[in-house]
This record gives structure tokens, sequence and C-alpha cells, in this order.
């Protein structure tokens, strides 16, 4: 069935749904459309937003423009006032496909296939597939607006959450990545407040079939017991841990107002690293944040060798208004991106050491497309073109800062 375009930008929890929203489209009937699947994140993802809605309406002069995702539910009048704009949604009508059926589009016109600035999609009918387990936040991080956009934090059922594995599986999926806006703060709001470890645990009891399974990015301050367990014991629970550190600055920390340190930080590698050896370790940092001086800085780049983060994600503070930290003493834009690019330049050299000590190696490969596939420590892996499913390799070498494997 035709469906619209659909662009999509910031997390991966926005590329799932993006995926949502093209089944819901398509159900509805709608294909001469482009949706665009913002981000509240910084005032710079608003930017971008906005040029890409421009760009589209240049492109596609007939096609309906519609807006949607967290910066459209947080200032819905803003885009609305776009004279490219034909509808704004805001989070949760995005995903329903009754929000799309009165614009009567014709089947005929159909757009083409999905840009994504999130990276992989979410297609169950991929071998690699997102879930979302967890909606919202409680938390009130200071550069944050996601909160106002995404509302409290909300859990699917644990029963809920097994029957939507089976289905991924069913189509095709030997991956699944569980994500959420907080997914550490899974099951407060369930009955029994089952903890995210738990959860997990009784989803691989009830789908013996899924070979892999891989969490998102986790708040190190809210792992809990039975997830510890599980990556000490579990060998379908990818040993791959992405921390939402980003600061390595104990003052940085406070001011931003999260909830671990930077020893929690690092103690919660080292414990990782103790439990499964072959882990791999990524994290998300946030480049000159108001007041940060040097010597904060610093620490934050430090933290990158000392830790081993070898799948760093560097965001250039950006002020987003509405947020605390807007009003702080702000780091001029341009030093900001010096030390993103010096952050960058350390998690490139993390990487490489990463990928260099698995040199000799051997390890199980998902195969996501022709010669390119994922290892469990989530690297991206050179592979023969004609390799399919999961395969067993010995990792020979790297080139072009991935591993080169050899089917064994």
């Amino acid at each position: 069935m035709p469906v619209p375009e659909i662009i999509t930008f910031g997390c991966r929890l926005n590329a799932f749904e993006s995926e949502i929203i093209r089944c819901a489209a398509g159900e509805a009937g709608l294909s001469d459309a482009v949706i665009v699947n913002t981000c509240a994140v910084t005032a710079e993802a608003e930017r971008q937003a906005r040029q890409a809605i421009r760009r589209a309406h240049r492109e596609h002069p007939d096609a309906r423009i519609i807006v949607t995702g967290c910066a459209a539910t947080l200032t819905p009048q803003r885009y609305a006032a776009m004279p490219e704009v034909d509808a704004v949604l805001d989070n949760d009508a995005k995903l329903r496909a009754e929000s799309y059926r009165h614009f009567h589009a014709p089947i005929s016109g159909a757009m083409g296939v999905e840009r994504s600035k999130a990276g992989e999609g979410v297609s169950l009918a991929r071998v690699r597939a997102y879930l979302q387990v967890q909606q919202g936040c409680d938390h009130r991080c200071t550069f944050c607006i996601i909160p106002y956009a995404r509302g409290p934090s909300r859990s699917m059922p644990v029963e809920t959450i097994i029957g939507e594995a089976r289905a991924r599986v069913a189509a095709g999926a030997c991956e699944i990545v569980l994500t959420g806006v907080d997914l550490t703060a899974y099951g407060a709001d369930l009955p029994g407040g089952p903890s995210l470890g738990e959860m997990a645990r009784l989803l691989l009891a009830a789908v013996p079939e899924l070979p892999r399974l891989r969490l998102s990015s986790l708040d190190p301050s809210e792992i809990d017991d039975a997830l510890w367990a599980l990556i000490a014991e579990e060998p379908r629970l990818m040993p791959h841990l992405h921390l939402s550190l980003q600061a390595g600055d104990d003052l940085i920390l406070k001011r931003m107002k999260r909830r671990h340190s930077r020893a929690q930080a690092i103690e919660t590698v080292r414990r990782a690293r103790g439990l499964r050896p072959e882990i791999a370790i990524g994290a998300d940092l946030i480049a000159g944040f108001p007041t940060e001086d040097e010597a904060m800085f610093r620490n934050s780049l430090d933290l990158v060798a000392e830790c081993g983060i070898a799948f760093l994600h560097v965001f250039p503070y950006s002020p987003r208004p509405g947020t605390p930290a807007a009003r702080m003493p702000a780091v001029a834009p341009e030093i900001a991106r010096e030390r993103a690019a010096r952050l960058r330049e350390a998690g490139a050299k993390a990487l490489a050491a990463d990928l260099a000590r698995r040199i000799g190696t051997t390890g199980a490969v998902l195969i996501e497309k022709p010669g390119s596939g994922r290892a469990e420590f989530y690297a991206v892996i050179a592979c023969p073109p004609d390799a399919a499913g999961i395969q067993t390799m010995r990792f020979a070498g790297v080139a072009a800062g991935k591993l080169t494997g050899v089917l064994i």
C-alpha cells in the first residue's frame, strides 16, 4: 500500500514511532504527503526541522505537509503558522490512523521511501527491530524539554511487550532493541512495579525463539539488580551498554540535575566489564554546557578514555528555550563546537582501541544487509556478501572503522 514520505529527526524512539506513523497513514489511505516527525531536544533540532519543511514544500509543491513530533507538540502554533504546513499533530495523534483519514489523499500519488536522520529504521520485516516499552519522563534535567512534550513516564505491560516481541520475531526479527524515553524508569507505574531487568527476564523466558535482545540508552543511576544479573548470566542479552552520561564533571552534572556522579559512572562501567569482559560501552555527552570551563570539559574528555567509550554520541550544547539551562551563563557556540570535535576525536580513538582488541576473536554476527552485519558488542562488521542470518565469524582486521568478519 502506498505511504507518504516520512522525515524523522531526533532519537531512536522517534525513528520507531515513524514506522508506526507510516503504517497508520498507509492504513488511512494517505499517500501524497510529507510527514515531518520533529525533535525538540535543542533549538538547532527545531531549526533543522523548519528547514526540512521548507525544502519538502519546494521539492513536492503539490504534497500536503504534516508536522508532528515533540517540537510540534510543544509549540503547535509555531508550525501551524508556517505557510508550507497543512496540519500539525501532537505525539498522541500521530500514532492513530484516524488522524490521517480526513486528508482524502489519492492512492496513486505515493511520494517514495522514508528518510530518517535517526539512523536505522524499525520495520517489522527487518532482522533488527525496535520495540518501545516506555514513554515519557518524570525527571527534570535542566537542559531537557522532553518531559513537557512526552508527558509523565508510562510503561507498556509485560504481557503486551511479549506479544509485540513475538510478532516481530514472526515477521523475521532476529534482534529486538527495547527503547523508551527513560528506559530504566520502566515499570514504576505498573502494578507490582516490575523493573526493567525483571521485564527483560520475563520477555526472554516467554519468547525463547528470540535470539538477541538489546537495550537502548540507560540511566546509570537506575540499573536494577535484576538487570545486573541478566548482564552477568544471559547470553541472549547483548553485551552492550549505552549510558546516558551527558557529562564527566560533578559540578556540571549537578547543574544538569543529573542523578549520578562521575565516580558512579565509572563504577557502572567497571561493574559491567567485571560481569561481561567482552561488553562494549556507549554514551551520550554534551559539550559546552552553560558554565563549563576548560577544566570541567577536561573531566568529560578524560572520561572517554577512562571508561573506554567506544560508541560515543556527542552533542554540542544548544539552548532550548523554556529550560533552566537556557537561563544559565552560556559557553560561546564556537567553543562548544570545538569541544564537541575534541570529544568526537577521543571517541574515535576509543572505538579504534576497542576494535583492535577484538581482532583474532570470534563472535556471532547478525547480517543486516548484504556485506554488513552487527556484532553482539554492537560494532558494524564487514561480511561476505552472500552471508545471511546469524553467522559465527572470526574478526580478522579493521578497515574504515569496521571489523572484517571471516566465516567459520
